[in-house]
């Protein structure tokens, strides 16, 4: 789970931010950090729509090479 300093940084500097959700790369949320509480951040895409997502996602910056979750491959 992210961090609150690391989304406060995000949030501050404006950063675009990922968020991958499962393995599908068009399902990854794109946009900036507005708030967050304990469970979940806001997210405002580039349209000005607000997205809720969960803090349990992986975040990470828009500019980086895109990651998978750790355990998201893995056979259950």
């Amino acid at each position: 789970m992210i961090d609150d300093q690391t989304l406060n940084e995000y949030r501050q500097a404006g950063i675009k931010v990922r968020v991958v959700r499962d393995i599908l790369e068009m399902n990854d949320v794109k946009g900036i950090v507005v708030a967050w509480d304990e469970e979940n951040v806001m997210i405002r895409k580039q349209n000005r729509r607000i997205v809720k997502v969960k803090r349990s996602y992986l975040f990470q910056p828009f500019d980086e090479p895109r990651r998978l979750p750790p355990g998201l491959l893995t056979e259950e």
